[in-house]
């Protein structure tokens, strides 16, 4: 991680909540309300922008009127024992009808019982790996995403503040595997490339990032790759070391989703 990011991060991470039995949620610090403050100010989640996932700007009309429902994405990182920020990720399972097999963050689509998109990357991830939504602190909302299935896909970002707190328990019907990557990596060019794909009738292009960790390979792309772009962008204040692609307009969404 750059240098100029350690500063920055040290204040926003370092866990200095006491560690309380099972049951108990993590009290914030004045570190992480700076986090909180720092990632609102950053994000444009209040714009009503709807990015794309590599789209040209021309299309934003078609994109906009798309919507087939909303769903929510957790983006949960934390701080390693060096101090880099890392992500949670996950494989699909490969019996699933939808994605089946891919590298994907947490989440689904928003449920009528959820009070809003952070509600649903929540119960998701609680769900699918296990994680309890008490040892996550939920700091920001980015703008969402609209998938090629028409959905529209909100980004959460939440700090899990001690991993070690964290004992994952697989959804086996949904996740095949767990891992974290740096997050780093999505602001780079480094093992990344970029292909063509159909996207709603569109040749666009799509980013693919290959990553390697404890012997597994995993390729990170499309829809979860473009959002762990701009989450690192927000979350590390830089911008990446590649050309964004540009994200149209769509009208601003409802307050609960």
């Amino acid at each position: 991680m750059a240098g100029a990011a350690r500063p920055l991060l040290s204040r926003l991470f370092t866990p200095n909540y006491t560690a309380m039995a099972a049951g108990h949620s993590p009290s914030p610090t004045r570190r992480l309300a700076h986090l909180t403050r720092h990632l609102l100010a950053s994000s444009s989640s209040s714009s009503g922008e709807l990015s794309s996932v590599g789209a040209p700007a021309a299309a934003s009309p078609a994109r906009a009127t798309a919507s087939k429902g909303f769903a929510a994405v957790l983006v949960c990182i934390f701080q390693d024992p060096r101090g880099d920020t890392r992500v949670l990720l996950t494989k699909r399972a490969s019996s699933l009808n939808s994605h089946s097999g891919e590298v994907s963050l947490p989440g689904g689509k928003v449920e009528d019982g959820d009070a809003d998109v952070k509600t649903t990357a929540l119960r998701e991830a609680e769900e699918e790996i296990g994680l309890d939504p008490a040892l996550v602190s939920v700091v920001t909302v980015l703008e969402p995403f609209l998938s090629k299935n028409g959905l529209d896909v909100t980004p959460v970002i939440g700090i899990l503040s001690d991993r070690s707190l964290f004992n994952p328990v697989l959804n086996k019907d949904e996740v095949e595997d767990i891992f974290d990557a740096p997050l780093e990596m999505f602001l780079k060019d480094d093992n990344r490339t970029t292909r063509e794909r159909n996207w709603m009738g569109m040749t666009i292009p799509v980013q693919f990032f290959d990553y390697e960790t404890e012997g597994k390979k995993y390729v990170i792309w499309g829809l979860t790759a473009h959002i762990l772009t701009r989450a690192a962008a927000v979350v590390l204040q830089r911008q990446p070391s590649f050309a964004e692609l540009p994200r149209p307009k769509s009208a601003p969404l409802s307050s609960k989703h």
